[in-house]
C-alpha cells in the first residue's frame, strides 16, 4: 500500500463534476482506492461515499492505493486533484 498527501485544486463553484471525475478515473484501476479526509477514509469508487466527503479547493487530503497498479493509480488521482483538471 502508498498513500500520497495532496491538495485540492477544484474550484469552488464546480459542484459535484470534480467528484464524479475522480470516481471513474479511480474506477479504471484495479486496486483499492481510498480518498482520507481528518478522520473519514472512503472509497474512491463509490459515488455516495465520495459525495458525502464534500471537500473543497485548499483542503489536504491523503489518496492511498493497494494493489497491482496501485502507482499509476496515486500519479493519475493525485494529478487530477492538484490540477483541478484532466488536462
Amino acid at each position: 500500500m502508498i498513500n500520497k498527501t495532496v491538495k485540492v485544486n477544484f474550484s469552488a463553484d464546480a459542484e459535484a463534476r470534480p467528484v464524479a471525475m475522480l470516481v471513474q478515473i479511480a474506477s479504471q484501476f484495479e486496486s483499492k482506492i481510498f480518498i482520507v479526509e481528518n478522520a473519514k477514509k472512503i472509497n474512491a469508487k463509490s459515488i455516495m461515499g465520495m459525495m458525502s466527503m464534500g471537500f473543497g479547493k485548499g483542503e489536504e487530503l491523503v489518496v492511498e492505493a493497494e494493489g497491482t497498479d496501485e502507482e499509476k493509480a496515486i500519479d493519475t488521482i493525485v494529478n487530477y486533484i492538484e490540477s483541478g483538471s484532466l488536462a
